[in-house]
């Protein structure tokens, strides 16, 4: 399992979401029926931590709102991933739909992530598996970008790949 810092940004975001109220978590909750930062009830909790010079489809942004929705919907956080968390849900439930669900996943683009997410996430959460919200922001910034390098685009896929599957790997050697 690879270990992957988030930014000090994604941070301080994370921990401004584990302080909001069970009013504000239920308006960001709501907000994952929208296309990210669409959803105006949301606005005064995400939008502080965007950039002044970001745009409205900045992928940098449109993270935020993503983290933000996925985060309310499931906010178990912890130190692995999200393809190590959704790893873990598939050792626990032996199916194999979920690993096609998430090859499917990963072949994704910047204008679906985002939908394969919150049904991911909506697995976790009823499995109560934690991940790393933060590490999740980075790495959204990056894939929500669809002018983002193709081969920086590949390498997150590929880490994302590699674990999932070493997750799976060291699982079945014990």
């Amino acid at each position: 399992m690879s270990k992957h810092p988030a930014s000090e940004h994604a941070q301080r975001f994370l921990s401004h979401l584990q302080r909001l109220d069970r009013e504000a978590l239920a308006k960001l909750r709501h907000s994952l029926a929208f296309d990210p930062g669409t959803y105006s009830p949301a606005f005064p909790y995400v939008e502080r931590f965007v950039s002044k010079e970001a745009h409205e489809r900045d992928a940098r942004r449109l993270a935020l709102y993503a983290v933000a929705g996925l985060f309310a919907r499931h906010p178990r956080t912890g130190t692995q991933g999200f393809a190590s968390a959704f790893a873990e849900l598939f050792r626990h439930r032996k199916s194999e739909s979920l690993e096609k669900r998430f090859v499917a996943l990963l072949a994704a683009d910047a204008e679906n992530i985002h939908d394969y997410l919150r049904q991911a996430v909506s697995l976790l959460a009823a499995d109560e598996i934690p991940m790393n919200h933060a590490t999740l922001l980075d790495d959204l910034a990056l894939w929500m970008n669809p002018w983002a390098d193709p081969d920086r685009l590949d390498r997150l896929r590929q880490r994302w790949a590699r674990d999932f599957y070493r997750v799976i790997d060291t699982s079945t050697e014990s």
